[in-house]
This record gives C-alpha cells, sequence and structure tokens, in this order.
C-alpha cells in the first residue's frame, strides 16, 4: 500500500475528505517526528512504541582487509510492537 492508497483508505474509514485527511496525516507525522527529535518515547496503545536510541562508538574490522575501523555514535530509532499486534500477525492478521 503506498501514500495514495493509505490516504484514500483512512479518509474512507473516518469520513472526511481525501484533502483533509493528507492534512492530519501529515500533521500527525510532523508532530511524531517532532517528538522523536526530543528524543521522546512514543507509545500507541494496541501498536507499539516509537523511541530513539544511542548506538555507542565502537571499532569494526573489515573482514576482507582485516582493516580496523571506528564507527561513531549515532541515534536510532527503534521499534517495539505491542503484545496484541505481535499476536495478530502470529495468527497472520486475522481479528
Amino acid at each position: 500500500m503506498n501514500n495514495k492508497e493509505f490516504i484514500s483508505a483512512l479518509s474512507h474509514e473516518v469520513e472526511l475528505s481525501v484533502k483533509d485527511t493528507q492534512n492530519l496525516t501529515n500533521s500527525l507525522l510532523a508532530e511524531l517526528t517532532s517528538q522523536l527529535e526530543d528524543g521522546n518515547t512514543i507509545v500507541i496503545q494496541n501498536f507499539g512504541a516509537f523511541e530513539v536510541k544511542k548506538k555507542l562508538e565502537r571499532v569494526v574490522i573489515n573482514p576482507s582487509t582485516g582493516q580496523r575501523m571506528l564507527v561513531p555514535p549515532k541515534l536510532a530509532l527503534n521499534f517495539k510492537s505491542s503484545t496484541g499486534l505481535k499476536e495478530r500477525m502470529q495468527k497472520g492478521g486475522e481479528s
């Protein structure tokens, strides 16, 4: 499902125009992005949690050359699905 199909299906579900649904979705994503940039964890009940984790600096070795390289620290987005979502996916998405 691409973005256009998603917005269309969502607009039908919530009985709003496609344009209003697009604006609502853009606002939601902007707020989620802003919260994650601030380092906050976002928990969506019955779906899961998004959080930003700090990956520490580490040394890796290139297996073909044996060269050691330093990988700098970075921030990574992590998602942990809720138990309910995991169970539904294991059942094949059936309710």
